[in-house]
């Protein structure tokens, strides 16, 4: 039985679906960065996994937005960290994060119109407020 990574109560994710590559890491870290391949390049091809509903896969997508190849292959870059091992585990909480936010369905949203008597009160308003900056106006009898 392969590992699983909980993601929420009713959904779990096959470690076997995550693909990780260590790469040289960016940044301060003097000699050390030239050697040590500490970043972490995670890939998760959300379209072919079996772990996840389509709907689910489908807005998983949306949400990565630039993150996604053309395949459908969400690729996460984690370097924060010193360590091999600290950037894995950041890698694979920032997708789990991901695809917890993906579960989520937005509700719909219901357009509604504004009521008589609100249009009517607005348009009072705006009268009442033409009114205050009408009578601010200088005239150019005034000014003679």
């Amino acid at each position: 039985m392969p590992p699983f990574i909980p993601v929420t109560p009713t959904l779990n994710l096959d470690e076997a679906e995550i693909e990780l590559s260590f790469i040289r890491s960016s940044g301060p870290g003097g000699q050390n960065v030239n050697k040590v391949a500490t970043a972490v390049q995670l890939r998760f091809d959300a379209r072919r996994s079996k772990s996840l509903p389509n709907a689910v896969a489908v807005r998983l997508m949306n949400l990565a937005g630039r993150r996604v190849t053309s395949e459908g292959e969400i690729v996460l870059t984690a370097n924060q960290h010193r360590t091999q091992e600290m950037n894995r585990k950041d890698a694979i909480a920032r997708l789990v994060e991901l695809i917890r936010q993906a579960t989520v369905v937005q509700k719909k949203r219901v357009q509604t119109k504004p009521s008589k008597s609100a249009r009517r009160e607005r348009a009072d308003t705006k009268t009442k407020r033409g009114v205050v900056k009408s009578k601010r106006r200088v005239s150019a009898k005034d000014w003679d």
